[in-house]
């Protein structure tokens, strides 16, 4: 039946008791206290925004019937990759779509994927602000950044015509070779919650319906359909939960996405554990569980488990659904809980309420704050001697060497993806365009912004390939800056930290040419760096955006300050790491292109699983090499400044409102801001990592000033994850607080006792 002719009879159908609803939507607003003037000429009292978003769902659910509830709970498909039908034919060609039910007022949702920028944009002939990747925000160590990171994301979708966005990745670093490492926020479950919670707010401010992802415990993509990932409750309390649960409690989304893979025997979308008993009772989330494309397994199962929409289809939440609720499979109640979820999200976020035309992005305002971020989110890792910044008034010849540095800049694949204008900056001429799982570099030249920052020195590229030849140059030249980048995807994980290809090689070659060398890294996770001693100056740039070229170059000349600091332990080498290897699959059934080829029904059932015990339950990131007493290549929470800072006169307050405070101190010549870093050592009656984040601050100073940094301590963050009690709990004793600049450079400590 064409959808114009079942919408038609659904009219139909329902015309004869109009009257008899609207006096019961009436009487219904009069107990709400609703004014007679909400009552609009179409009869939708849901329409008033005075009234709660709960109380406008409660509303328009009286009037829905069980299709028009059956469809809200299931996707059509993903637009951008498939034909036009009657069902998605008014979608934006996004990567989900949900129709609205016209004659209540109700829009479709239009959802895209946003980890960095608006991906499926140029299907519909549209331009995104590629930001700097996720991972790159979280250098920042800066709320202020998450929320504006957030917000141009919202403005971006708004004007492109979605209202839903498909971002907000949080998953916390166990694997750093994860290939979509660089779409979330580092290794710390505090820093990465904390700043997930501020991006859903800036994307909140824009009116549409925002996410968080991929709900839980989604550590790695190797076989990510099939792995069970083994973890104790508290360690998962404490670690990945408590990311979420930060994010969740403090950003308000209005979606979770459940993720692809199990977690203790249960695929995570019809996972009760994590769906109804953590995240809706304890956490009290009232928006909806959405599920990753094709990771919903069942019907009656998933939804009592607590999954409330699948995505992209309608495998198991269309007609099985219906035909479950008829049959008392699924009680009626059961579907009204997850269609009051997804109405009141819709009201909530403002995705019901704003206006849904589409305007032009400005290119140019969003660059510059993509831009911003960048120049804030720049990590200098070495600077010997003072290398950096360079004085272009002192500099007559340049080298520029590798990584196509001469065109753009590498950003990250999968479905986070943004499409550069123009299409790929370095392919030929007939294969203009992104394409799945293949590196694209954005049109910012390196080289363009460095001749432009340093007009009267000669400025010489080469592309690295033969690392002799580039020596070569190098030798020949003032300074040489060595690009290099490794790509990252999602469905792939590294195999290894190193860099790809001759690219060791060539840093040796150059560095050892001219010892006035700086190496600028263009990546989404940590890398090994065998060389790591010989070059006079290292930038972690990350996947620098759609002006990360002019952003690196303001800071390599010094007109802005580096103030980034690793959110990501930066290991010696694989060997360190708690699982020697990423694990593969066992059998190429389990693989994701295995999976995808298989019909939707079948995808359904599942992969048979494999086990990834994470056996160092709480101890990721910098708490694994603490604990282990690891060397580290360049440790959790640093990064150079071009000026210099001390510490001092640290003092410490217990009670039920613990507190730090100290003196910072701008010891430079130049203005810099500092992430000043506290983290506490818990009493040993806990079994804790030897330290743990606690509280932070990103403080600008002038050369010479000083400033009292005071940190209230939130308890839940001084707390473990008590499994018999079933809440946090606070261990009475002696509580070591330290401060300084890295999780491995804390000059000042002091104690307390808490109760």
């Amino acid at each position: 039946m064409p959808l114009w002719d079942a919408t038609l009879r659904g009219e139909m159908k329902h015309s004869a008791r109009c009257t008899l609803t609207l006096l019961a939507s009436i009487a219904v607003s009069a107990a709400l206290g609703l004014p007679a003037t909400a009552q609009t000429p179409q009869g939708r009292p849901w329409m008033n925004t005075s009234l709660s978003p709960g109380a406008r769902a409660d509303l328009v659910m009286q009037r829905m019937t069980l299709d028009e509830k059956i469809r809200l709970i299931h996707g059509t498909g993903i637009p951008c990759d498939e034909p036009v039908t009657p069902e998605n034919a008014k979608s934006n060609r996004g990567v989900g779509y949900v129709p609205g039910i016209a004659r209540l007022g109700i829009p479709a949702i239009n959802m895209a994927d946003a980890a960095y920028g608006v991906r499926p944009s140029a299907v519909d002939g549209r331009y995104s602000t590629a930001l700097p990747a996720d991972l790159a925000a979280a250098a920042s160590w800066d709320l202020r950044v998450a929320y504006e990171y957030g917000a141009l994301i919202g403005r971006e979708l708004r004007a492109q015509g979605y209202n839903m966005s498909l971002g907000g990745g949080v998953d916390i670093t166990r694997e750093p070779r994860n290939g979509r490492t660089f779409e979330y926020l580092g290794e710390d479950p505090i820093l990465a919650g904390s700043m997930v919670a501020s991006l859903i707010q800036g994307t909140h401010s824009a009116g549409v319906i925002t996410d968080i992802k991929h709900y839980a415990l989604n550590d790695q993509e190797s076989g990510r359909m099939a792995i069970n990932a083994v973890i104790g409750e508290r360690a998962a309390r404490e670690s990945d939960l408590l990311a979420f649960e930060i994010g969740v409690t403090e950003g308000r989304p209005d979606a979770v996405m459940c993720a692809y893979n199990r977690v203790n025997g249960d695929y995570s979308c019809e996972n009760d554990y994590l769906l109804n008993q953590v995240l809706k009772r304890d956490w009290r989330f009232q928006g909806f569980v959405v599920s990753d494309w094709n990771a919903a397994h069942s019907t009656v199962k998933a939804s009592k488990a607590g999954l409330d929409m699948e995505q992209p289809y309608d495998v198991f939440y269309g007609s099985r659904f219906k035909a479950a609720v008829e049959a008392g499979r699924i009680p009626l109640a059961e579907l009204d809980d997850h269609v009051h979820r997804i109405l009141r999200s819709m009201f909530a976020s403002g995705a019901i309420d704003a206006a849904s035309d589409r305007v032009e992005v400005d290119p140019f305002a969003d660059l510059r704050v993509a831009r911003d971020i960048e120049e804030r989110s720049i990590v200098l890792l070495k600077n010997h001697n003072e290398a950096l910044p360079l004085d272009p008034t002192r500099l007559k010849t340049i080298a520029v060497i590798g990584a196509h540095a001469d065109v753009g800049m590498i950003s990250g694949g999968g479905s986070a993806q943004v499409d550069p204008p123009g299409g790929n900056a370095i392919m030929p001429p007939g294969r203009r365009g992104t394409h799945w799982l293949e590196p694209i570099w954005f049109p910012t030249s390196p080289l363009k912004a460095i001749v432009a920052r340093a007009p009267g020195a000669l400025v010489r590229f080469d592309s690295g390939a033969d690392p002799a030849a580039a020596a070569a140059l190098a030798r020949a030249s003032d300074v040489a800056v060595v690009f290099a980048y490794k790509w990252s995807t999602e469905t792939v994980d590294q195999h290894s930290l190193a860099l790809p290809g001759n690219q060791n090689q060539l840093i040796a070659a150059v560095a050892a040419a001219n010892p006035h060398t700086i190496v600028v890294l263009e990546t989404g996770n940590p890398v090994s760096m065998p060389w790591v001693k010989a070059p006079a100056a290292i930038i972690e740039a990350w996947y620098a955006g759609s002006d990360g070229a002019d952003a690196l170059g303001n800071v390599l000349f010094g007109k802005v300050n580096p103030s980034g600091k690793l959110p990501i332990t930066f290991p010696v080498s694989d060997q360190e790491l708690p699982r020697k290897m990423v694990k593969q699959p066992p059998a190429a059934s389990r693989d994701t292109a295995a999976f995808w080829s298989l019909p939707k029904l079948e995808r359904g059932k599942g992969l048979p699983p494999f086990n990834e015990d994470y056996t160092e339950g709480v101890e990721v990131g910098y708490k694994w090499f603490d604990a282990e007493r690891k060397p580290v290549l360049f440790p959790f929470g640093y990064g150079l400044s071009y000026t210099t800072f001390k510490y001092s006169r640290l003092a410490v307050k217990g009670g039920d409102s613990p507190s730090v405070s100290f003196l910072l101190t701008n010891t430079g010549k130049r203005a810099g801001a500092e992430v000043a870093e506290v983290y506490a050592e818990l009493p040993a009656a806990a079994h804790e990592p030897p330290r743990r984040l606690v509280a932070w601050s990103k403080v600008t100073l002038a050369p010479g000033a000083s400033k009292t940094v005071m940190l209230q301590l939130k308890p839940k963050f001084l707390s473990v994850f008590n499994v018999e009690k079933d809440k946090w709990s606070l261990i009475p004793g002696a509580y070591t607080l330290f401060a300084g600049s890295s999780s491995r450079d804390l000059p000042l400590k002091a104690t307390i006792h808490l109760k």
